[in-house]
């Protein structure tokens, strides 16, 4: 009777961790469906300005991309 009762325990847990991986996955399929849409490069709306460091003028030097490599930390 005891090897019943494990047997039916490590079914319950085999159906448990089943289920959740099945949430977990339908979870994800549901946030990639949520991003997928999401277009963050479109024209921004209203007042916007754009920003940008650099100079387009003039070309930084090698020393001073160098130097910005550093400084990043990359």
């Amino acid at each position: 009777m005891k090897i019943v009762s494990l047997i039916l325990h490590a079914f319950k847990v085999f159906i448990f961790f089943t289920g959740c991986t099945i949430l977990f996955y339908y979870g994800i399929m549901w946030v990639n469906e949520e991003y997928q849409n999401y277009h963050r490069y479109d024209e921004p709306q209203g007042a916007a300005v754009k920003v940008s460091g650099r100079n387009s003028d003039s070309e930084p030097g090698m020393i001073d991309r160098l130097i910005l490599f550093y400084l990043n930390g990359e």
